[in-house]
Parts: C-alpha cells; structure tokens; sequence
C-alpha cells in the first residue's frame, strides 16, 4: 500500500466515523420526537395490507408517477440512491486499492451493467430535477416557495457529484487499463476513460473526495435532523406504512375524518372530560405520533402548496408550510418536552437555553402578537379539499391534522369565525345550517305531478333518498332534487324520503371543528336509518353522501350510499332511462371535491353528459369551488374569491353549460357567473337536470 493509500484510508475512515456517530445520534433525536405524540395503536392493524402499499407505493412510484416526467426521473435518482449505495462501498476498496472492486461481485458484467445504466439514468434524472427546480422557481407562486433551498440545492449536488465521481473512478480505471468490464455493458465508462490521462492513484483520489462528500452529506443531515429533503429517503417507508387508510384507493387522509381521539381512542362523548380528556390539539406533542412522524417526512416538494386552492387565491394558507412550521416547532420545543415540560420542576429545566424555554410556552394557534405557531388566518383558510393529500408524495395527512387543531379552538377556545356561530346555533336548534323550519323539509316536493313515498307510509323500499339541508331548503339545489325524483319516478326505482325525519348529516359542524355537534346529529341520524332498516342511500350532495358512506361507519352503520350521478348512470346503462336529444350547447363539468378526489366518483357524472369540454384542472386534480370545510358559512375576506377562480377556469373553455355534481358547488359557481357578468349566456346546472333535459326536454 502506497502513502497515497495510507493517507487516504486514515482520512475515510475518520470521516466515516464522524458521519456514523452523528447519524446515530440524529436517528435517536428524531425517533424521540416523533415518541412525544400521542398514541395511535390502530396504526399497526393490517400489517400485509400496510406492506403492500408501501411497496407499491415506494418502488411502483405510484404517487409520484402522477407528475409524468418529474415522477420518473425521480424514480430512476431514487434506484440509483438505492443501487449505487454499493459503489460507495467499493469506494472504500478503492482508496485501499486503485485497482480494486467489490469482493465476489466487483469484476460480475452483469453487476457493472446495471451499475452503469442506473448510474445514467440517474444522472439524467437529477440533471432533469435540477432544471425543473430553477423552472419552477421563476414562476409568481413557485411551489418551491417557502422550502428550504440551501438543503435542497445541498443534495441535488451531493447526488450530482457521488455520480460524476463514479464515472471518474471507472473513467481512470478505464485509463490505466485496470477495468474489467467491456465497453458494451459500461459505455459511458469507456467514453469518460478515453480523455483521461492514466493515473494510477487516479481512482484512490477520486474514491476519497466521493467518501468525503457521501459522508459529508450524512453529517450534514445529522447535524439538521428537521432536513425532510434529504430525511424523507428513510422516514418515507414508515410513514407510508403507518398511513390511515391503506386498503383505500383514494389514498391516507381523505374520505372520513379521522375520530377525535385522546389517549388513543376515539373520544366518547357521553364520558368525555375536558379537564382529563384531550378535545383537539393545543400543543404539538398532541398530534399523534404519526402526526409527528408526517411532520417529520415531509420532502418539502411543495405539491401540497400549488394544487391547494386557498395558496393558489393568496391566502396564508399553504399546506407545505404548515407542515414545515409543526415540524419546526416540534423540535425546537423537543428539549423542553424530554425534560419533562409542563410537570417538569424548575431543576429539571434549569439546563435548558433560553430558547427552548420560549418554545416551550408557544401557542401553537396565535396571531403575530401572539408568536403562534400557526396564525388562525392560516387554520380557517381550508376547505377541507384535500388536494394536498391526494397530491403528497409520503402519505401526510394535512386535513385531519387542520380540524385537529380547529377541535381545540371551536371546543375549548370558543374561537373560530363569528359567521360560522349562526351556522352552528342553526345545526344545533334546526337541524340545518340554514335555520329552516324543519316542517319545510318537504315542501320542495309540492307541484310534483307525483307522489313522492315516505319512510313509514312504505314499510319496504330499494333506495332511501336522502335530500340533505341543501336540497330541501336552497332554491337552486331544490331544482336538483325535483329532478333526481322525476328521473327516479320515470325509471320505476323503488324509493322513499324520511321528510321531516332527517335531519342534517353533521358535515359542516365536525370539518369546522365541533365534533360535539356532529356526535349529536350523527347518532340522531344513525338511529333514525336503523330503525328505518335502510340498506341503500342515494344523496345529491358529495357532503352527504361522504359522511353518510364513510363517517356513519365509525358511529356503527353499515350502508351502501350511492351518488345521484352513479344510481342515474346505472338507469341510463340497463335501459330503464332513455336519453333522446342531448342538451345543446358545448358542456364542462366541474368535479366536487368530496365526490371526485375523496371519493373516486369520476366516470359517472361524465357518462351521463357526453362529451365534455374538461377543465385543465378535473378529476383528482379539481379545483375547489371554496364551499367546503364549513367555508359556505364563512366570510372569504383574504385574497382571490376561489370560486371566482374556478368559475374563470369554466368559463375559459367556452362552455355555455357549467354542469356540477354537488349544492355547495352550485351556489359557489353560480354566484361566480353571475359575478362575471356571464349569466346571459352560460347556465349552470347539475347532471340530473341535463339527463332530464336530454328525456324530455324540461327547463
């Protein structure tokens, strides 16, 4: 061994052992952050179900592969990350020895094949990345705005130069006739060999600086244990194993809300304590430890911010940043936590910085007077849309984590928008958020030239038809549910309404926060179904028809729930609804995001319309018409209305018909076109309405 060898082995192995103890140390600090949460034993249920998602999630690229180009070039920079780990190893090989290989299958063709292709294409895919990242830094809402750049840029070149140092290493060997592969299989080694001078220490130098700058990044991030762009390599499969729903297609986090939870199980609410029992979040370690671990994987990729509907109208809220802020605020109050926090005595906490002490005593909801954490500006911009989730890379479940922290603030605090208090008195005194009479429930029925059956006039009956607040009491929404009962009337099925015995489905109050008032109205609702023994529901409203299918499920009720477009779909495909003229004019349809993105509902509404002119924002990646998460009943003072957003995107595609799925998005882009001047000529209206035209030419 030559001094070249010598010094170059004392200098890896010095590095390699700072890197370790560091990383070790940084592992131990994350994995005692993320235990600060609270418990979440049903995280470990369906560990075959939790595997097989991971897997197909982490190496089938599922979610990433929704971004095309970007996904696949960060498919082939992760295999190379994972494969090329072994060329690192031999690096050390090398600095022994410039000669030398990985033992047993250093000098295998088939090993330098792969090594070389990966190694391409991985430095194709970063190259792609690096660009796609100054691209997307030019534009006026960058994605990318609010991450950490420094870090991002720190592991975009230490990818870039463990790479270009492998094919300087194979590149020498190349030169001093001392590579053993053939040209064939490592092409770009022999290339890179061709205009390099021999140098027999050539490959012991260039192994070095590539330890050095492996190692160097494994420092890097020891010393930044909060650096979700590189961290997320190795939190991601955990977290996406843990994820809340794995068996669901629509992905962790959207559909039902998760239960408000304390100590680990879903809160009861006839025992519950507010001195004992945790209502909500007020303090970070009171997110569950997946909570925590969400916070902590996060990538910092900013999907979440460009598709979420509040950051796209200049509002505070963006989804990405409020991740960054918990995870921040979590290890920086971390020292506080593990030496005891609020029980811990003035001995306990005499070692700790200033710092960490200020932390400690941080609201975590609190304007900038306050040093909240999360400015309640930020909390109340959500519409509950779930964009961010459908488009997160790792699984986090931004949504459930929003109305965990608005649970505390409506229970405990009493603090959420005044507007959204006469919503809520109306839920709790009505039945309704309107505050309607519950004795008008049904008068939209009256004027049918049929009669519309009831639950206990019919003892037995197919499809429940459940009217929801919207459709019995707003003017619009009324149109929709007269026609859904016309075309149910005319296909024959077999339906009735409970009328004054349903009341509303407690959507509003439990995404708003008050699960005291959903608990209330769910349990009224459930017993009222099951002594009705209903078996199927069919619902206008996405809101609806989501609590009913998806959160009735957590009270005990077992129901098919079927949307008007799907049970209209159906009639028109067997036959027993036959349309005869489409309606005229070009047609775009809107998807509501509690049908589409948390439900997968798609085809069916555009089966029964035809031909559409598609927004370049639908399906998953619909945009939100601003009503959900309780947001109809709040004032939108803060930026661009969203619904004038969307409803600009409708109209630009020179439809003269906007059809919608759902109340809420009804009255949202019904007021957007009248408020852009185009209600002369542009209509909007829901799927029923247009097969309905389409049978009988009806207005």
């Amino acid at each position: 061994m030559g001094i070249a060898q010598i010094v170059a082995t004392v200098l890896a192995g010095a590095v390699t052992i700072t890197a370790v103890v560091l990383a070790v140390r940084a592992v131990l600090t994350i994995t005692a952050v993320i235990r600060q949460g609270q418990p979440a034993p049903e995280r470990f249920a369906d560990k075959g179900a939790r595997t097989k998602k991971m897997l197909t999630e982490v190496f089938g690229h599922t979610r990433m592969l929704k971004w095309s180009a970007v996904g696949a070039a960060h498919w082939f920079v992760m295999v190379s990350f994972m494969i090329l780990f072994l060329l690192v190893v031999e690096a050390y090989f090398e600095v022994v020895d410039p000669a030398g290989g990985l033992p047993i299958i250093g000098g295998w063709t088939p090993y330098g094949l792969v090594t070389e292709w990966i190694g391409i294409l991985g430095l194709a895919g970063i190259l792609y990345l690096i660009y796609r990242r100054q691209s997307d830094l030019r534009k006026k809402r960058s994605r990318f705005l609010g991450s950490t750049m420094w870090q991002a840029y720190f592991v975009e070149g230490v990818i870039l130069g463990v790479l270009v140092c492998g094919f300087l290493i194979r590149g020498f060997k190349v030169a001093n006739g001392t590579f053993e592969f053939p040209a064939w299989a490592t092409p770009l080694s022999h290339a890179v060999g061709s205009v390099l001078p021999a140098a027999k220490d050539g490959p012991t130098w260039v192994a070095l600086v590539k330890l050095f700058i492996s190692m160097g990044w494994l420092i890097t991030i020891a010393l930044n244990p909060t650096m979700g762009v590189a961290w997320h390599r190795f939190l991601a499969f955990f977290n996406i194993f843990f994820k809340r729903s794995p068996e669901k297609p629509a992905g962790s986090g959207l559909g039902a809300l998760r239960p408000m939870m304390s100590e680990g199980k879903p809160l009861d609410f006839e025992e519950a304590d507010p001195e004992k029992d945790q209502f909500g979040v007020a303090q970070v370690e009171q997110f569950s430890w997946k909570g925590l671990l969400d916070f902590s994987t996060c990538t910092e990729c900013g999907r979440c911010q460009s598709q979420c509907p509040a950051w796209n109208t200049a509002k505070p809220l963006s989804p990405k940043l409020l991740v960054l802020s918990l995870r921040d605020h979590a290890y920086a109050k971390a020292p506080y936590l593990l030496a005891g926090g609020e029980k811990a005595t003035e001995a306990e906490l005499a070692h700790l910085d200033v710092l960490a002490l200020a932390e400690g005593n941080r609201p975590l909801i609190g304007g900038v007077e306050e040093n909240g954490v999360i400015d309640p500006d930020v909390l109340w911009s959500c519409t509950t849309c779930g964009a961010c989730v459908e488009q997160c890379p790792v699984d986090i479940e931004h949504v459930d984590h929003i109305v965990d922290m608005r649970r505390y603030q409506v229970l405990i605090e009493s603090s959420f928008p005044s507007e959204a208090g006469v919503m809520l008195r109306n839920l709790e005194n009505k039945g309704n958020p309107w505050g309607a009479p519950q004795n008008t429930r049904e008068d939209w029925t009256k004027g049918l030239d049929f009669q519309v059956p009831r639950v206990g006039e019919k003892d037995d009956f197919e499809y429940l038809f459940w009217v929801g607040c919207a459709g019995a009491f707003e003017d619009r929404a009324k149109k929709t549910t007269r026609a859904v009962a016309k075309l149910l009337h005319e296909a024959g099925v077999d339906y009735a309404i409970l009328g004054e015995g349903e009341t509303c489905t407690g959507d509003p109050a439990r995404r708003i926060g008050n699960e005291f008032v959903f608990q209330m109205l769910a349990q009224q609702n459930v017993e009222t179904l099951q002594e009705a023994k209903v078996k199927k529901i069919v619902a206008t409203c996405p809101h609806c028809f989501n609590t009913l299918g998806n959160e009735y499920q957590q009270l005990g009720l077992e129901v098919e729930v079927v949307h008007h477009s799907q049970l209209l779909a159906h009639l028109v495909a067997t036959g027993k609804l036959t349309p005869v003229e489409k309606i005229d004019g070009d047609i775009t349809y809107h998807d509501p995001c509690y049908l589409g993105r948390h439900n997968r509902v798609f085809d069916a509404p555009r089966e029964l319309l035809g031909d559409v002119k598609e927004m370049p924002r639908n399906r998953e990646r619909s945009f939100c018409c601003g009503a959900g998460g309780a947001r109809m009943w709040m004032e939108e003072k803060i930026g661009k209305r969203i619904n004038i957003e969307r409803t600009e995107e409708a109209l630009s595609t020179g439809a003269k018909t906007i059809a919608v799925g759902c109340p809420f998005c009804y009255t949202m882009i019904g007021d957007g076109v009248t408020a852009k001047a185009q209600q002369d000529n542009v209509e909007v209206v829901d799927v029923a309405t247009v097969l309905l035209r389409s049978l009988k030419q009806e207005v």
